[in-house]
């Protein structure tokens, strides 16, 4: 049964918001509001220092919404800065800006980063959760592109995060990786339309509402290029170091210096790089070919005194893998493919223990 969208107004303007007594819909907390026969979605966009009081407000939204007997609601609630107070012309005191923090029970986090789009980073990002998880550590991975975001598919995860007490989201779990989407939060297949505010909100959330648990790394696969996710997220947590993904061709290095210089500017660490896409080995001839061409990101590492951590190759398995929600590493864990994941994880381990 279809809802109409005046049917759904009705029902969220039963919701009070407390701040200005008003009810939610003429307070304009709620954003993005979008009904598509019996399935609703909606943001509850408030202040950054309010996240906390709003959680029963985001659940008795959802809940009134629900009563109209539609099968799929999603409410995502963002949080916005507070406006920054004037500047004290009188040379008082000045507070210490807040700077990035620690995640709870997180030890390091790790950005996976790329110029460009289409070069395989979330591919890169969901093996290297796996390979090392399976080398005993506890991983985390935090799908930050909002836009794109691919890992719920390539993990095999679906279902929506549980929030008890609706300010602590419960992660998802699968191959010995914790993993938070906002690909969770949405339906398939639905556009995330969001300005900037929004974006960071969300970003924020799941990096410090989400119960992570005690980790010892937390893998944050961002969207390609140098925006505000990626700002945002330099800014807010301590990131401990990036890894930037390119392809050999010239087009590709060019998008990932700027990443580079990206990382650079915002005091990130460089890691390494890792070429994927590197080689393809004919499965009927054995013939090897560098389609993209090969040696770039190599010869870039060395230019940039940058260690060069692996080249992943091209080859279908990792795809097909990838689009049936089991990564090579767990799939084919023995093949050369998953090997190359597998050295790179081996490879982090080692410069940790260094």
């Amino acid at each position: 049964m279809a809802i109409e969208r005046e049917a759904v107004i009705a029902a969220l303007k039963s919701v009070t918001d407390p701040d200005s007594g008003k009810d939610i819909v003429s307070a304009g907390v709620v954003r993005a509001l979008h009904v598509d026969g019996d399935a609703v979605r909606f943001v509850v966009e408030v202040a950054e220092d309010r996240a906390e009081a709003y959680g029963p407000v985001r659940q008795a939204a959802e809940d009134a919404v629900k009563a109209l007997g539609v099968t799929s609601v999603s409410a995502v609630m963002t949080a916005h800065s507070a406006p920054k107070p004037p500047p004290d012309l009188k040379g008082g005191a000045k507070s210490k800006p807040a700077g990035p923090e620690k995640i709870p029970g997180v030890d390091r986090i790790i950005a996976i980063a790329s110029g460009k789009g289409g070069v395989g980073k979330s591919t890169v990002s969901a093996n290297l959760a796996c390979a090392l998880a399976a080398e005993g550590r506890k991983v985390g991975l935090l799908d930050a592109d909002v836009f794109g975001p691919s890992q719920p598919r390539m993990l095999g995860v679906s279902g929506r995060p549980a929030s008890p007490d609706g300010k602590t989201i419960l992660p998802m779990r699968n191959f010995g990786v914790t993993m938070m989407s906002i690909g969770l939060m949405v339906n398939e297949g639905q556009a995330v339309v969001w300005r900037g505010p929004m974006l960071m909100g969300a970003l924020q959330q799941m990096l410090m509402q989400v119960q992570w648990g005690a980790l010892d790394v937390l893998l944050v696969d961002l969207p390609p290029g140098t925006g505000d996710v990626q700002m945002t997220l330099a800014q807010k947590a301590h990131v401990d170091g990036a890894i930037v993904v390119s392809t050999p061709q010239d087009v590709a290095l060019l998008d990932a210096r700027k990443g580079i210089d990206m990382f650079n500017q915002m005091n990130v660490p460089i890691v390494g790089l890792i070429e994927n896409m590197s080689t393809h080995i004919c499965s009927n001839c054995g013939h090897e070919e560098h389609i993209f061409g090969h040696g770039g990101v190599s010869a870039e590492s060395a230019k940039l005194g940058i260690p060069l951590l692996a080249e992943i190759p091209l080859h279908i398995d990792i795809r097909t893998s990838s689009d049936d929600g089991t990564p090579i590493v767990v799939s084919k864990p023995d093949s050369p493919q998953a090997g190359a994941f597998r050295d790179l994880a081996r490879t982090l381990v080692a410069a940790e223990r260094a």
